[in-house]
């Protein structure tokens, strides 16, 4: 399983170099992205051969990302785990699934700021077909019985109870991110969330369920207002400090580096997908026993 996740790995990173350009990912060849030589089928072994040319194109010797390593070694381990956790079974081959392309996304939009719809529209199908093969074992009813009601009777089978519940989980997911993205421009008047990041809630909505969307949610959100904070609070760190060697007072060093903190929060692009796709993984793993104990204490 793992040589296996080695394979696979070694294709999500065509995939991940490829999709944001418009490439194919099957014709041409992989090869060098500095000068552009086919890389031969003995340099292109998962890890093992980013290890033995030292990151280096053995034609131009121009650095090869540590990307493609870093990939390669957690998509094996994403097998591995799957299998270790999940056995042979239809709910191991979910998780692999959902994993592989939530890696893709999360690569790619990390060094691109882009969430090609060639990974999450075919991910959103998928997610409706194993609705059908694993129940999504959605909890609401339970959770909230003043609020949804869902008489189950003999006569309907649990296939379309998940199959509802993975349509209101990627309907959910997907309307909270772009109503939320509505909000903000209008009152900004700038866009403060691609698409993309709609269509891969929608994805990951598919997957999880209603219940474990708005978890995900929750804590990409959480996640992410900690990433922006320490971004800020890093920016205007380092601004006081150069200012203060320039030989301004401390106050006037604070206060022209807050600016450029504010510069910072108001321009910088974050990456919302690393989160968003992150914390799925991890809902999708560990949701269902969270808010279990959540709940206990209430």
């Amino acid at each position: 399983m793992f040589a296996l996740g080695l394979a696979f790995g070694s294709f999500l990173n065509v995939c991940i170099y490829r999709l944001p350009l418009e490439k194919s990912v099957v014709t041409p060849r992989s090869a060098c992205p500095h000068c552009g030589k086919m890389i031969p089928l003995y340099d292109n072994l998962p890890v093992l051969s980013w290890l033995i040319l030292l990151g280096k194109c053995r034609q131009c010797k121009e650095p090869i990302s540590p990307r493609y390593l870093v990939v390669e070694l957690v998509t094996g381990l994403l097998f591995l785990g799957c299998y270790a956790h999940f056995g042979l079974s239809l709910v191991m081959l979910k998780c692999i699934v959902l994993g592989y392309l939530l890696l893709g996304l999360i690569f790619t939009d990390a060094e691109t700021k882009l969430l090609p719809d060639a990974l999450t529209l075919p991910g959103l199908a998928l997610g409706v077909v194993f609705s059908l093969l694993v129940p999504v074992n959605d909890l609401a009813s339970r959770i909230m019985p003043g609020l949804v009601s869902l008489p189950v009777s003999s006569d309907v089978s649990w296939r379309l109870w998940s199959l509802a519940d993975a349509a209101l989980g990627a309907a959910v997911g997907a309307s909270f991110l772009y109503g939320a993205a509505a909000i903000y421009l209008r009152a900004r008047g700038v866009e403060g969330m691609g698409f993309g990041d709609v269509k891969l809630m929608a994805m990951i909505g598919a997957f999880l369920g209603t219940k474990l969307t708005v978890l995900t949610i929750l804590a990409a959100s959480l996640a992410g207002s900690l990433f922006g904070i320490s971004t800020v609070v890093a920016v205007w760190a380092k601004r006081t400090r150069r200012n203060a060697a320039r030989g301004a007072t401390s106050g006037k060093a604070r206060r022209r580096a807050w600016q450029s903190a504010r510069m910072a929060l108001r321009y910088y692009e974050m990456p919302f997908g690393v989160f968003l796709g992150s914390m799925a993984m991890l809902a999708f793993v560990f949701g269902n026993r969270l808010l279990h104990w959540y709940w206990g204490l209430l």
